[in-house]
């Protein structure tokens, strides 16, 4: 099938550039085929956010989005900070000692899953093609080297990659320019800084794993419009911070962000997520209410540092996919969707114009983003994630509350972070074992009865999509020097080592209960795994996050 654009991924970046392409086509009076790919069994499926939206490319995209029906109905009212000192206790901080990219006023507290399926509405609308459960699995490359679109992954092969009574051949989309929205550490979109070399002379990228659950509380205890936010406890051995957000319905967005570039092998996000809610600022919230909702996702948080080159022959990468996320406002989605407008309007430029070949770089859209609000924000807040890793959370939070409030990020020198974030694992005989008690099943809970919750589903006997390099070094080495980390740092049991009735021990890939965060792809000491779509449709299904 050939159109003149096609998108991968049906998030905030992939479904913007798809409707202010279609919107800038009707308007030049110009017909354009444009087709969106998603590997989500649903537009919104694999969706997982916080979220506090800002409205700001939004308000570009459709000025009118309240009459449209956007479903934003929960204005923040309140912001409180804390420091939490250990288990028990937590110090309120005031507002003008925090950065003022923290503070909220004028933004709402949303679901991204669902803004994505309005999104994906308003396209359809404008004549886009939308087609879920599809995962593109390779890139297709024309005969001079640039990109001439995608490769959608077989259907109904056996884990032994042999086709099935059900088989279905991928095919092939090609197109005039391909944006990839992939969203953070997407699988082409890391092929394609490879491929071109488009981190050259960059900080590599950093990471965080963010967690998330939806709870129903009491309606006594709901504050509608609250936001919380919290750094400290219990991250004693990482960075990261923590959220409550109350959004409406009396439910409440629980969530940490766990900065990936820890040192210590014994520690496990997870149960670091666990036993925060346990806390008396988020506990006097959730005890007495019922969880109805888990996921958990990695957020590309090197900011502008880490910012590859945005545009190859034949294409663009856009939003998480390349890292345009802010994280010194912990959102992306309005950068994300700033990125899909101005690679939009690129795009028409060139379709526009007969003599522009289509092999050629989209160098116009380095321009328009040079030029943009997007690259403001994004340079202005350069240092927030650095600093925090070089000076740590209280001097590092100290400064960049200087920075951002009084100087606007515009200190003439940069903080750099050039070490990745795999490279920060210490041995098991240099760190300290962490003892996290075991959930009590109404506050904190099992990693197996969370997946439950996220509705993650693959189609059983397809091919693994956690790929080992050499399926020998989870025993041989990062068993032997870090205790296997991979059944710690993973957010949802994919990862074991288990012992027959000899003792003899064996690596087990659960793959079926990958909910997609690409944690491992980032985390593992010895970048021995290799996340790759499985079968599109699988993974999780999230309703509402």
């Amino acid at each position: 099938m050939e159109f003149d654009v096609v998108i991968v991924g049906a998030g905030p970046a992939g479904l913007s550039t798809a409707c202010r392409l279609m919107q800038l086509a009707q308007t030049q009076e110009q017909e354009l085929m444009v087709c969106v790919v998603e590997k989500g069994s649903e537009v919104g499926a694999h969706i997982l956010s916080g979220a506090v939206f800002e409205t700001r490319a939004l308000d570009e995209l459709f000025p009118d989005w309240k009459d449209k029906g956007a479903p934003l109905n929960t204005a923040v009212t309140q912001d409180d900070i804390y420091w939490l000192n250990n288990e028990q206790k937590g110090i309120k901080i005031p507002g003008f000692l925090s950065p003022k990219t923290m503070h909220n006023e004028g933004n709402y507290i949303a679901s991204m899953g669902n803004m994505c399926r309005w999104l994906a509405d308003q396209a359809e609308q404008l004549g886009v093609e939308i087609f879920p459960g599809f995962a593109a699995s390779e890139v297709f490359y024309n005969q001079d080297g640039s990109v001439g679109g995608v490769i959608t992954g077989d259907m109904g092969l056996d884990e032994n990659d042999e086709p099935k009574d059900s088989f279905m051949p991928g095919m092939e989309l090609k197109a005039r320019y391909t944006v990839f929205a992939e969203g953070c550490r997407g699988h082409l979109g890391k092929q394609l800084i490879k491929n071109f070399n488009l981190d050259k002379g960059k900080s590599p990228q950093h990471y965080g794993i963010g967690f998330k659950e939806i709870w129903d509380i009491e309606p006594a205890k709901h504050q509608e419009g609250l936001v919380v936010h919290t750094a400290g406890w219990p991250l004693n051995d990482a960075t990261g911070g923590s959220y409550l957000y109350h959004s409406e319905n009396n439910q409440v967005f629980v969530g940490l962000i766990v900065d990936l570039n820890y040192s210590n092998p014994h520690l496990s996000p997870f149960d670091e997520f666990q036993r925060l809610k346990h806390h008396p600022i988020f506990k006097q919230y959730l005890e007495g209410g019922k969880r109805v909702s888990y996921g958990a996702r990695a957020i590309a948080k090197g900011g502008f540092n880490s910012l590859p080159k945005m545009t190859f022959p034949g294409g663009l990468l856009v939003g998480c996919d390349a890292g345009t996320l802010n994280f010194s406002k912990i959102k992306g989605n309005h950068t994300a969707m700033k990125s899909g407008l101005i690679a939009a309007e690129t795009l028409m430029e060139v379709l526009s114009d007969s003599k522009t070949p289509e092999s050629q770089d989209l160098a116009v859209f380095t321009e328009k983003f040079k030029h943009s609000w997007l690259y403001d924000e994004l340079f202005n807040s350069r240092n927030f994630g650095p600093v925090l890793h070089k000076l740590g959370t209280i001097m590092g939070g100290a400064y960049n509350t200087v920075d951002q409030n009084w100087l606007n990020g515009r200190l003439p020198f940069n903080f750099i972070d050039n070490v990745e974030d795999h490279h920060d694992m210490k041995l098991t005989g240099e760190t300290n074992k962490i003892d996290y008690p075991k959930p009590d099943g109404v506050l904190s809970f099992d990693k197996l009865s969370s997946v439950y919750l996220s509705n993650t589903n693959h189609e059983e006997g397809q091919p693994c999509h956690l790929k080992l390099k050499d399926k020998s070094i989870p025993l041989t080495i990062n068993f032997t020097k870090f205790n296997e980390p991979s059944q710690r740092y993973c957010p949802a049991g994919v990862y074991e080592i288990v012992k027959n009735e000899a003792g003899e021990k064996r690596f087990q890939i659960n793959s079926q209960n990958c909910i997609h965060c690409k944690t491992c792809d980032i985390k593992d000491p010895s970048q021995n795994i290799t996340w790759v779509v499985p079968e599109g449709g699988g993974g999780p299904n999230y309703p509402n996050m």
